[in-house]
C-alpha cells in the first residue's frame, strides 16, 4: 500500500458533507510509485494525462434549483500529486448543496481546487447531458486481441517475462484489450479496464501480451501506476521509436479515470467505450 493512502479517506466510514468543502481533497505524492518503477520527477520518459470524468456532479442556481451535468478533469502525469478517488468523490458532493452564479464560476472553482491538489494545473470541463449524449460511445483502436487463446496460471503480479517480439521486423500497429483487471491498493476492490497500444517498433507477439495483461488481474495498484508499468515494459522490450499506452476504466462512485502515456505529444481523445 501507498504510505500516504493508508490516512486517506479510502476503505473508510464517511461522512457525506452537501456544502462545497475543498480540504476533503486527499493528495497522493507520485514519487514513492515513480520510485518503485525506477523513475524520478525528471526522468519521466513519457508525456501524458490523466482523464477523470465524473458523472455525478451536480450544484445548485442561485435560485435554488439543481443543475447536473458531466465534469471532465485533465490531470498532467507529471503533477507532482494524484488525488485519491474516494476525496475526489467527498470533495465532489459537497458542491451538492452549494450555489453557483455561473457554470464559469463552477469552472474556476475546479480548476482552483484541484490544481492546488495535483500541484500542477488541472483541465476542467462542465459538459451538458446532451453534448456528451450526441458523442455517443466508441471503440479502442487496433486488432483486440482478446480471443487469442492462452492458459494463463498466474494472476498475482505483472510478468513483462511473458512479453516475446520479432526484433527483426518493425511494424506500426495498434493493439487493445478489455480483459485488464486490477485491485484497489487500500480497499481490495477491483478495477475493470481496457488498454489500448499503439507503437512504431519490434513486433509484439500478440498472445504473449494478452498474456501479460492478463497477469495484472489480482496485482495491487492504482489506476495511473497500471499504466506506467505496462509502458515501461513496453518500452524496454520493443525499443519503440513511437508508443502510447492509455487505459479506460470502468467507473466506481460516479467517477471513471483514464490514464495516458506517451513518447510523444499527442492529442488524447476522451471518447467513452461501451463499459463507461
Amino acid at each position: 500500500m501507498h504510505p500516504a493512502a493508508e490516512h486517506s479517506p479510502l476503505g473508510k466510514a464517511s461522512q457525506y458533507v452537501s456544502t462545497y468543502t475543498p480540504s476533503l481533497l486527499f493528495p497522493i505524492p507520485r514519487l514513492a510509485k515513480w520510485a518503485e518503477l525506477g523513475l524520478t520527477a525528471s526522468t519521466l520518459p513519457y508525456v501524458g494525462v490523466d482523464l477523470w470524468n465524473c458523472y455525478e456532479l451536480s450544484w445548485l442556481l442561485p435560485s435554488g434549483k439543481p443543475v447536473v451535468a458531466i465534469g471532465e478533469f485533465a490531470i498532467p502525469a507529471d503533477s507532482p500529486n494524484i488525488i485519491e478517488s474516494k476525496s475526489f468523490k467527498l470533495y465532489l458532493n459537497s458542491l451538492n448543496q452549494t450555489p453557483f452564479e455561473t457554470d464559469e464560476a463552477l469552472r474556476v472553482c475546479l480548476e482552483r481546487d484541484l490544481s492546488a491538489a495535483a500541484g500542477k494545473p488541472v483541465g476542467v470541463r462542465i459538459r451538458t447531458l446532451a453534448e456528451v449524449q450526441a458523442e455517443g460511445v466508441a471503440g479502442l483502436p487496433g486488432v483486440c486481441v482478446d480471443d487469442l487463446d492462452i492458459a494463463p496460471s498466474d494472476y498475482r503480479h505483472p510478468r513483462p517475462e511473458l512479453l516475446r517480439c520479432d526484433e527483426g521486423t518493425i511494424v506500426e500497429e495498434s493493439l487493445h484489450s478489455h480483459l485488464l483487471r486490477s485491485n484497489c491498493p487500500v480497499t481490495g476492490q477491483p478495477d475493470w479496464g481496457s488498454l489500448a497500444v499503439s507503437y512504431t517498433g519490434a513486433a509484439l507477439d500478440h498472445a504473449s501480451f494478452l498474456a501479460y495483461l492478463v497477469s495484472f488481474r489480482e496485482h495491487s495498484d492504482f489506476h495511473e501506476q497500471c499504466v506506467e508499468r505496462v509502458f515501461l515494459d513496453l518500452q524496454r522490450l520493443l525499443k519503440p521509436e513511437r508508443l502510447t499506452v492509455f487505459a479506460r476504466y470502468v467507473r466506481r462512485g460516479g467517477l471513471d479515470i483514464n490514464p495516458y502515456r506517451s513518447t510523444h505529444a499527442v492529442a488524447f481523445d476522451n471518447a467513452r467505450l461501451v463499459r463507461q
